[in-house]
């Protein structure tokens, strides 16, 4: 993975962010990814990409007994800990691809928009699949197929600067794409649908729940909120390790 939350401009940028000042409740996803967490209570959880270490605090208020965090990012670590500390939570400077994924030893594995920086993703869902106990969820958001396709990852505008359409292109040919977000070159992975959804199945998860990401009503008066609404941005994923369905 390609660091760009080391970057300082970038990293300044993102904290101005409203999900990064407010939390889960800026977060256009939240209303639909909070209902898809397990019973957390007496439970441990690894958050793959935890940023500022939102969902890990959330974890600890759940009642969660022991809540990891990694995070490839050294600046992300140090706001998470500042911002989300907790006495069960430890936080870690580690890649998704570099954590060594010990067998069985979380009941629940969280990732949240950071899995579209991963070029090999069946190979992280598979030590995924290694390292949740039976019966563990592994629940996931990452960027959906339809926003990551086109590299330039924007709209296409008319001439009078309103909103054309959303472009899909080069769908079927998965791989690295340029974009810029927050003013940096950023270098995300696209992978099909059918790559995500059978890539978990082929590791051996059972999928229970597949949502793409709708902002909530309460949400649509923010300037722009509305357009998410004509084309997916995130897809949200609960699938479980049930041994007993191989």
């Amino acid at each position: 993975m390609k660091n760009e939350y080391e970057n300082e401009n970038f990293f300044r940028r993102y904290a101005e962010m409203p999900r990064s000042k407010e939390g889960l409740s800026a977060a256009g996803e939240w209303h639909q990814l909070k209902p898809l967490f397990p019973p957390l209570g007496k439970k441990t959880v690894l958050d793959l990409g935890c940023g500022y270490g939102w969902h890990c605090k959330f974890a600890e208020e759940q009642g969660a007994a022991r809540i990891l965090g990694i995070d490839l990012s050294s600046k992300m670590i140090d706001e998470a800990r500042k911002r989300n500390g907790g006495a069960r939570i430890c936080y870690r400077v580690c890649g998704l691809e570099e954590y060594e994924y010990p067998e069985g030893a979380w009941d629940c594995v969280v990732s949240n928009l950071a899995l579209h920086y991963i070029d090999d993703l069946e190979a992280v869902f598979q030590k995924v699949w290694d390292t949740l106990k039976d019966g563990g969820v592994f629940l996931f958001n990452i960027e959906h197929p339809v926003f990551t396709s086109a590299a330039g990852q924007d709209w296409l505008f008319a001439d009078d600067g309103s909103i054309l359409c959303w472009p899909v292109d080069n769908y079927f040919m998965p791989g690295e794409r340029h974009t810029n977000f927050l003013g940096c070159d950023v270098v995300k992975y696209h992978h099909t649908l059918t790559q995500i959804l059978m890539g978990l199945r082929r590791s051996g998860f059972l999928l229970e729940t597949v949502e793409e990401a709708k902002p909530p009503r309460q949400m649509m008066d923010i300037p722009g909120m509305k357009d998410e609404m004509r084309r997916p941005m995130m897809l949200l994923v609960r699938a479980v390790k049930n041994t007993g369905c191989l």
